[in-house]
């Protein structure tokens, strides 16, 4: 019982800063994803005030979060946009993988860790937030703009290929052999394939099953079956967050509209918690002594994220701002970076001791500043720069009458 009261306080103290913090960063326009991980530093492993007791709670909680803003993602398109996207995408994941995970591979080269932690490390570095970047996307209400596709697309390759990723990895560091490594990679394959041709094949039946008309029914049948899904593609290796995407692509019509509606104020609580929960398991005292490694990663790679974002939004047709903001978007590293970072801390071999720290380091580094750079487009004296820009380019040459 004195647990339960702990736990009470502890949740509800937790949440009302919260709140105070998400109407504070409201107040001056700016996102509250930095203030919620600020908080969770300071009431977590190494922070002014540890909260033991809630620890448990907000790891579940955390998860559910990053499901929830995937599956309201997946809401927004449907399974042919997504099939359209990823095609029209996949030079855009190929450039993706290269700009951003030789960085991190070369990096740990360069440090002198062996070529398992820069395996480790190029996954790291390649792999954008999906929580932190939906989040974003909703807080500055990009949703619907033209370059959002092209977003949405390079995160879905990069989660479709850690279903490849992650197996391969987990081998490496357990030391199983090849062969058990290929089949945990044929399980991962065949998962994706099957949940996408469902989600495509038969999208319209799973809508019908839900009704529109009843908000308590079709809310527990949606969440119900995004957790359900989530869960189920995470056992089987591949990304939760891949499954939760899916689910949403397969709802369409009157369904996926109601279910946004019912959805918006749960994945607004959820995804506050993910990034408190992100703070609270990170320990202050274990990021001075690779700060200044970890920092200049995150310039070296946020450059290159940008890069990835502007030329995959200008080979989809999309005008300068808008590739802009697209490469802005994509620079914050998050969920996928972590679990990466705590399969080598878990590994039976041994793989840097450092590792954990600069990652760490790193991609709060990147969170943090993520959702400020992607403001930055909108900014009035960022507008008049793209306007002098575009002024100063040379005009495009005029064909010669026949």
């Amino acid at each position: 019982m004195h647990e339960t009261t702990t736990l009470l306080v502890e949740v509800g103290a937790l949440l009302l800063l919260l709140g105070l913090l998400g109407r504070l960063s409201r107040r001056f326009g700016v996102s509250p994803i930095p203030l919620y991980l600020l908080a969770g530093l300071a009431f977590g492993t190494g922070g002014i005030l540890p909260l033991n007791a809630s620890e448990e709670f907000f790891a579940i909680g955390a998860e559910i979060g990053v499901i929830l803003l995937l599956v309201m993602l997946g809401l927004e398109y449907s399974a042919s946009e997504l099939v359209g996207n990823l095609r029209s995408a996949a030079p855009a994941g190929l450039i993706d993988a290269l700009l951003n995970a030789l960085p991190g591979f070369a990096f740990a080269l360069l440090l002198g860790w062996g070529w398992l932690a820069a395996v480790v490390l190029a996954g790291v570095t390649w792999v954008s937030s999906s929580g932190v970047i939906a989040k974003v996307l909703g807080d500055l209400g990009r949703v619907g703009n033209r370059e959002t596709p092209v977003i949405l697309s390079v995160l879905v390759i990069e989660d479709l290929a850690m279903a490849l990723y992650l197996p391969l990895l987990t081998a490496l560091l357990a030391g199983i052999g090849l062969i058990k490594g290929g089949m945990a990679l044929a399980v991962a394959v065949f998962t994706v394939i099957a949940v996408l041709f469902v989600a495509i094949r038969y999208g319209h039946l799973i809508s019908s099953a839900l009704s529109a008309k009843d908000p308590e029914a079709l809310l527990l049948g949606v969440l119900g079956l995004t957790l359900l899904v989530a869960g189920a593609a995470a056992k089987l290796q591949v990304s939760a967050a891949v499954g939760a995407f899916l689910v949403g692509i397969a709802l369409s019509g009157p369904v996926a509209h109601h279910a946004t509606e019912l959805l918006s104020p749960l994945r607004d609580l959820f995804a506050a918690v993910f990034f408190v929960f992100f703070g609270l398991v990170t320990d202050p005292r274990d990021m001075p002594p690779v700060l200044l490694p970890a920092l200049a990663l995150a310039v070296v790679t946020m450059g290159t994220k940008l890069l990835t974002g502007y030329l995959a939004a200008r080979r989809a047709g999309i005008a300068e701002p808008g590739r802009w903001r697209a490469g802005f978007a994509l620079t914050p590293r998050g969920e996928f970076s972590i679990v990466i970072a705590g399969l080598a801390v878990a590994a039976a071999q041994p793989v840097e001791s450092k590792l954990a720290g600069l990652a760490t380091a790193y991609v709060l580094i990147t969170v943090v500043t993520g959702p400020l750079l992607a403001r930055l487009p909108d900014m009035p004296w960022f507008k008049r720069w793209l306007r002098q820009r575009v002024a100063a380019r040379p005009p495009a040459p005029v064909p010669a009458p026949e």
